[in-house]
């Protein structure tokens, strides 16, 4: 009989519009892992998103991120086997790196059969992935603020509102996060930075419970706009969106569009070659389970 761990981890949107690598929503859309010790080395199968594409070895990143969170604990397994059943879409804006790296590392702590310590998984998260917006929503659930002390992630958890829920729109294409930082300027008008500055803390209030606030609280001057040489289509939906009282952002660095805190059935449809996903708010963030295998 072998000690079997079970993994679920949301999707989450970064950035919010004006809380550039601050601000992280869990969605509830997830990746699903199930770690299975024994042997040596590992076996990895991917079902779903990313089936295919990503490396069956060592380097995937849950093993890597497993891999780090057994070190972490001070704990050995020598060889396992990963089955990864992924619905959050990779490259999009929707956290599927973060989602990765916070499941591997979650699995890590039910193989040692350790209880999970959500705050350490942020701080570890944050030095695989190299911000803790993303991985601060995937670890704790709900609304989160993150930031970096010292080089450590940090992040508190709020609850939204609960009306809150979010529209996504989900390209058929990818955007790098690279890509999409590459285009970021190094230096912005002081007017700029002091509009995004009241726009962020005007969101906490919007995503707390004052949904009525979101068009103005979602106002961006930092990055969406920067961005649109990479995802011209993604900005035009959000205009378009916008334009018509929706409060729309791009989800991370894009090309996701999300579109915060509307009845599901004042969104529109999808434009051709988008997917749209009513998601909404993923309260506890990633869990994991122990069970009995033989």
């Amino acid at each position: 009989m072998l000690n079997q761990v079970r993994v679920r981890v949301p999707a989450t949107s970064a950035n919010l519009g004006p809380g550039f690598d601050a601000f992280g929503l869990a969605l509830t859309l997830y990746d699903e892992l199930i770690v299975t010790p024994g042997g040596s080395g590992v076996r990895v199968e991917v079902v779903g998103a990313g089936q295919g594409e990503v490396p069956l070895d060592e380097s995937h990143l849950v093993v890597r991120s497993i891999r780090a969170g057994l070190q972490a604990l001070e704990a050995e397994v020598p060889g396992f086997s990963l089955l990864c059943e992924n619905q959050i879409p990779h490259g999009r804006g929707l956290g599927s790196s973060s989602a990765a790296i916070v499941g591997g590392l979650a699995a890590a702590y039910g193989l040692a059969g350790v209880q999970l310590d959500r705050d350490r998984i942020v701080e570890l998260a944050t030095e695989i992935e190299g911000h803790p917006d993303n991985v601060a929503a995937s670890a704790l659930g709900g609304f989160t603020i993150a930031w970096t002390d010292a080089g450590s992630g940090r992040a508190v958890r709020l609850q939204p509102g609960e009306a809150l829920v979010g529209v996504a729109y989900v390209p058929d294409n990818r955007v790098l996060t690279k890509e999409a930082r590459g285009l970021l300027p190094n230096v912005v008008p002081h007017a700029d930075a002091a509009a995004n500055a009241g726009r962020a803390a005007l969101l906490v209030a919007a995503l707390s419970g004052r949904p009525e606030l979101l068009m103005t609280a979602t106002e961006d001057r930092l990055h969406q706009e920067y961005r649109e040489p990479a995802m011209p289509e993604s900005l035009a939906l959000v205009h378009k969106l916008r334009g018509s009282g929706l409060p729309a952002v791009v989800s991370g660095a894009g090309p996701t569009v999300l579109v915060l805190g509307s009845p599901v059935n004042q969104a529109p449809p999808p434009p051709d070659g988008w997917t749209r996903y009513d998601l909404g708010i993923d309260p506890v963030g990633v869990q994991v389970w122990s069970m009995e295998s033989g």
